[in-house]
């Protein structure tokens, strides 16, 4: 019962999920202080993040061996967040909470498997521009001064106020702090992660030397206070936009990172359960005024190489930063925040997808500009806005490249051809009409993309008094294509030119009886095969225009 109940659940590599939780809380710990403070909710909103999220998503998700937190995206959604609801906060974690809930009903509905059919491009647009942004916003901090209100832009332009005045030990252990966590070598990480590595050592150069960098300060201990969901009439609309936007950044990433446990593990996530397991810890979390989180990439990785293979890795490494949160929370009041914007300065360099970026010079034009353009508008506008941008520019490339195909399928033809090869009683039919019959020909699906294009190209085949249409090959027309070929049959039909259709599908039928085209043809105006269409239209030429 427990297996049907959690996924991938079992005891038989129960010293490996242990190593793996464990490694993966070590992990965890620096990023989750680090992604509280910079959403603006505090350190302790980012612990109880990966508390709750990654405690139910390891139960209830789709992924055994993924590890939930704060992740850098989700972080950057919850910074504008927090910002937007500064006068009511209750708000903010209201969103959350609905974002969770959202979660839960993709997963529902089912819709996991459409989440991986966002184009690679805008993907790669937005998790460049969100990496950026973190960058953007460690800037400050690093240099010992707190970021102005606003988003990326209104950080960018008080950059140089804030350059122009740095707290040199700020900077000094901020420094330390990122190569560390950029540089740690590679025997030594095996030891420790570099993110602890680099949070230990920058506290320790605080606290000793380098006093004047601004800390944390006061962190309450303890278990947090529920949130009670908290609404405002007006606001209702711009919260359930932020809570979509957040679910739908939550999906992608979750997703993404079980796709690469599922390599890494060779066992297939669930993806629509793993939406549930992530709707239910971020709701969870929003109740409990911690930040949302999704499946993390680094963290899931490492439980994995370390042996956690169960939800059992994921879980202990939630209960493990839970011991450290009710045990040693008050010591964390003393982290400089220059020495967590010097780790999330490595982690936005992370997100960036160097990998796509190095094969910009050789990438097909059209790609490359719909992953500039998500990633500008991410930066600097918001991110559903983005997206949204991203994906309508992809499919319309996409239309148009498929239309493309579908157009080149079309051939009009008045005798025998290599493309459009014909049996004997067809090559006769045709040659005895003498060019007044012709045969137009398509093949594949019909899409609105070349329903423009499809009576223009006709338009130019020349002079002829019976027209057959062929869509024996043709598997679906949508209803932009479909009143496109009623459009053909009536402007044959006013030009005193007979039409008939020749093999039409079942699905192909339908779309034709239930939008009225096939009432458009005159009496015997359909027919299965194309021989008796064209014998039926060498009946027809007698009684045509022009006809001898």
């Amino acid at each position: 019962m427990a297996i049907e109940l959690f996924h991938g659940l079992h005891f038989r590599n129960l010293k490996g999920d242990i190593y793996g939780g464990i490694t993966a809380a070590v992990v965890a710990l620096p990023l989750a202080l680090a992604f509280g403070v910079a959403s603006g909710a505090g350190p302790v909103a980012g612990m109880y993040g990966a508390i709750f999220v990654g405690f139910f998503a390891a139960l209830f998700g789709g992924t055994p061996a993924q590890v939930s937190g704060p992740t850098g995206p989700m972080t950057v959604v919850t910074a504008a967040l927090i910002t937007q609801y500064a006068h009511e906060p209750g708000m903010a974690f209201t969103v959350i909470m609905l974002a969770g809930l959202f979660q839960i009903g993709f997963g529902l509905m089912r819709l996991g498997r459409y989440i991986n059919l966002v184009p690679y491009p805008v993907i790669s647009g937005f998790m460049s521009g969100i990496g950026c942004i973190i960058i953007i916003l460690q800037l400050a901090p690093f240099v010992g001064r707190v970021n102005p209100a606003g988003g990326p832009l209104q950080v960018l332009t008080a950059l140089p106020q804030a350059f122009a005045a740095p707290v040199p030990g700020a900077v000094a252990v901020g420094l330390v702090s990122l190569v560390i966590a950029a540089f740690l070598p590679l025997r030594l990480r095996k030891f420790a992660p570099s993110p602890l590595v680099a949070l230990g050592v920058g506290s320790l150069l605080a606290a000793w030397y380098f006093k004047a960098a601004p800390i944390i300060g006061n962190i309450p201990t303890g278990f947090p206070d529920p949130q009670l969901p908290t609404f405002g009439l007006q606001a209702l609309p711009g919260m359930i936009k932020s809570a979509l936007v957040l679910a739908f950044l939550g999906a992608i990433d979750s997703l993404l990172t079980s796709l690469i446990c599922d390599n890494m593990t060779q066992a297939p996530h669930r993806s629509n359960r793993e939406l549930i397991g992530q709707g239910i810890g971020n709701t969870i979390a929003g109740l409990m005024g911690a930040i949302p989180g999704a499946g993390a990439t680094m963290r899931s990785v490492i439980n994995i190489r370390a042996g956690g293979q169960t939800p059992l890795s994921g879980a202990l490494h939630a209960l493990m930063l839970l011991a450290v949160m009710l045990g040693l929370g008050a010591y964390a009041s003393y982290i400089p925040h220059a020495v967590l914007a010097g780790i999330l300065i490595k982690v936005g360099v992370d997100i960036i997808d160097w990998n796509y970026l190095k094969r910009v010079p050789s990438a097909p034009r059209a790609g490359v500009i719909v992953m500039f353009t998500v990633m500008g508008l991410t930066v600097f506008v918001d991110l559903i806005t983005a997206v949204a941008a991203g994906v309508v520019m992809a499919s319309l490339l996409l239309v148009k490249r498929m239309a493309d195909l579908q157009l080149g399928s079309m051939r009009a033809v008045i005798g025998d051809t290599e493309e459009t090869p014909l049996d004997e009683a067809e090559k006769r039919a045709l040659a005895s009409a003498s060019g007044r019959v012709l045969l137009y020909a398509m093949s594949g699906p019909l899409s609105f993309g070349a329903a423009s294009e499809m009576s223009r190209k006709l338009d130019g085949a020349g002079r002829y008094e019976v027209l057959v249409l062929d869509l024996s090959e043709v598997p679906f027309v949508d209803s932009s294509s479909a009143l496109a070929i009623e459009g053909m049959i009536l402007s044959a039909r006013r030009r005193g030119r007979h039409v008939i259709l020749v093999g039409l599908k079942g699905p192909v039928a339908r779309v034709l009886v239930q939008l009225g085209v096939l009432r458009k043809l005159g009496p015997r105006g359909r027919f299965r095969s194309r021989v008796r269409a064209l014998e039926h239209a060498l009946k027809l030429l007698p009684a045509s225009p022009g006809a001898g």
